[in-house]
Formats: structure tokens, sequence, C-alpha cells
């Protein structure tokens, strides 16, 4: 086991997430916004809510790189500012109440809140790939025919981490009845899995990476192998903030989207965004851990093509009816807006 990190760098991980947690419930966290409504045109920065998780790498990038820009005077006059939740049930409260206008949220979890007609967008991706099944070092399990009969965690079942699980099980000959399937905040994941609380878990990074580079875990599946297309994160804001501050909506969309094409363009690039969403204003994580993400392999999470086509949004629809996590189709233009990525103007990251 590698004694530079054990699962006590796995505890503190999750004692990090909760902090941000805590951190993500306080007033100050976010500026006064009247619920139900976007925040006005004011100078203070734009709130977009996420989890310190490494999907969400892009947010942190755009924050610092639009604010370089306002030190150059440069662009629109209103910065991005990154507010840390521990859930995505916190996030999608946040947003149907008007606490934040912007965040990363999960993609099925938005095509359910359009269902129930609360006006929500999806404006941009947040990456590609990004989740994995992991199993025990030593365990027996080398197929997923070996899983039948097992406890496997997972995030949520709006997750499309469980989507992943329900793919490869179906691979396999098998469905969700063959195994017993349990939600698991994704912090808990590596530490069930080293007591042998449970068999296997389905998570997003850097949870499958932080038990994998401790040396007990290692992936019997990574979407980058089994999934090229998979959607996850996805940028989401309230329509009335669309309605009412178009240029800045169209603003953090042109930075996350030359965000993620930055993070792909090398390892020089990669290590500075480790660097920046490693600190307290961020994940406040070990940067070992992200790096190890962004290096084992190194498309084991991708940001570079955050383009939204309607065939894989089908497909993960699809996917979701299957599941019985949506419980009827939704029309593509309810839950996304695709005039801001067409739109899309050149911005420098300069980190």
């Amino acid at each position: 086991m590698n004694t530079e990190y054990s699962v006590t760098d796995g505890l503190l991980l999750r004692r990090q997430v909760m902090r941000a947690a805590l951190a993500a419930a306080l007033p100050l966290a976010v500026p006064s916004l009247a619920r139900g409504r976007a925040p006005a045109p004011t100078s203070a920065p734009l709130v977009v809510g996420g989890l310190p998780v490494t999907c969400n790498l892009t947010l942190p990038v755009t924050c610092m790189a639009k604010a370089a820009s306002l030190k150059q005077g440069g662009g629109q006059p209103v910065g991005f500012e990154y507010a840390k939740y521990n859930g995505w049930a916190e996030i999608k409260e946040s947003l149907m109440t008007g606490r934040i206008s912007a965040a990363y949220m999960l993609a099925p979890q938005v095509m359910d809140l359009a269902d129930h007609r609360i006006p929500l967008k999806i404006v941009s991706l947040g990456h590609r790939s990004g989740a994995v099944i992991m199993v025990h070092t030593n365990s027996a399990y080398r197929k997923f025919s070996d899983l039948r009969g097992k406890l496997i965690a997972i995030p949520s079942r709006f997750a499309v981490d469980y989507l992943f699980l329900r793919k490869m099980l179906a691979s396999a000959g098998m469905t969700a009845k063959d195994v017993e399937i349990i939600e698991m905040p994704p912090p808990d994941m590596p530490a069930a899995l080293y007591t042998r609380t449970i068999d296997a878990y389905c998570t997003g990074e850097p949870f499958g990476a932080a038990a994998q580079r401790a040396g007990y875990a290692r992936p019997l599946a990574m979407t980058r192998d089994q999934w090229r297309n998979y959607i996850c994160c996805v940028l989401t804001v309230r329509e009335d903030l669309i309605r009412d501050h178009r240029p800045l909506v169209q603003d953090l969309v042109n930075h996350v989207q030359a965000a993620g094409s930055w993070l792909d363009a090398g390892a020089v690039n990669r290590e500075k965004a480790i660097q920046i969403a490693a600190g307290r204003n961020f994940f406040n994580q070990n940067p070992k851990i992200l790096r190890f993400v962004m290096d084992n392999p190194e498309d084991r999470v991708t940001y570079g093509d955050l383009r939204m086509l309607r065939a894989e949004f089908d497909d993960l629809m699809k996917l979701s009816l299957e599941a019985r996590t949506l419980k009827r189709p939704v029309a593509f233009e309810r839950y996304v807006d695709e005039s801001f990525v067409k739109n899309l103007k050149p911005v420098a990251i300069a980190l």
C-alpha cells in the first residue's frame, strides 16, 4: 500500500468536502438574492455552484481566468465566484429557490426538473468521462458477472454513474436486480470499500483515484473505455438570469468552454489547474490526488469537447427512462439552450 496516501487521507478528503458544505450553507457564501430571481446587475461576482470534484475542474479555471481578465480591464465587468457544495441535492435546492443562479448539475437531474417546469437551462457541458467502478485490489472480481449478488454503492439514482453501472451490468447479461445497490455519499465510498462494507462502488473522480492511489482499490471499468461520449456534469443556469443578463451568461459559457480547451492542451496547463483547484478557495484537496486523476491515464477525465449534441442527450434520456429516474421523455429544447455555445467568442486563459 502507498504509505504516502492511505485511508486516513480518504477520511481527510471527506472532512474537506463536508467543510465545503458548511461553507456553502453560510449566507456570506453567496450575494444577497431575492428568492426566485436572478441577481441584480452589479459589480458583485456571479456565484456558480459546484462540487469539489475533478469533473468540475473547468469552474476553478474559469473563475481564476476571469479574475485575471478583470485585472487587465477587459471584457464583461462582472467576475465569477465558486461556491462549494457537498451534494447535488443542495445545489438543486439553491438553484430552485434562486439562492444561486448558475451551477454544475447532473444532466438527468436537469431533465427531471425541466419535466416539472422548473425554469432551468443547460448551457454547456462541464467535462466528459470521469466515472469509474472500483473494487478492492485483492478481490476476485475480474469481470462484471463476478459482481452478481454483490453490494455496490452509487451516489444517487439520478447520477449518471448509476446509468453507467446499468450499462456495464447489461454488457454482462445482468440487470440492477442482479446486484444490491445502495446510495452513499462519494466521500464515504473509499473507506467503505477499504473495510469491505461494500463490494464495489461507482462514482466520479477523485474518489476512485483516491482509493486506487492508496493501493487498496482498482478500477473494474472506466467510462473512458466503455462510454466515450459520457455526459455527467453540465453548466446549468436559471432562465431569469438568461432573460435579464444574457451577456453575462454568454461570458460565463465563453470562459467555461475556453477553460476546457485549455485544460486539454497539455500537461503544463493541467498542473496549473491542479494547483488552483487544490487551494482553499476551491476544492481544498491534496493536489497529489488530483494529479493522479490527471495522469492515470491522462484521458481519465477530458474537457476539450464540451459540445452539447442532441443525439448524446437523447441517449442519456433513453437510459434514464429505462432506469425510471425520468417518468416521460422531455423535449431537448425544454432543458437545453444551445444559443450560447453557437455564439462563442474566444477567451484567453492567461494563468
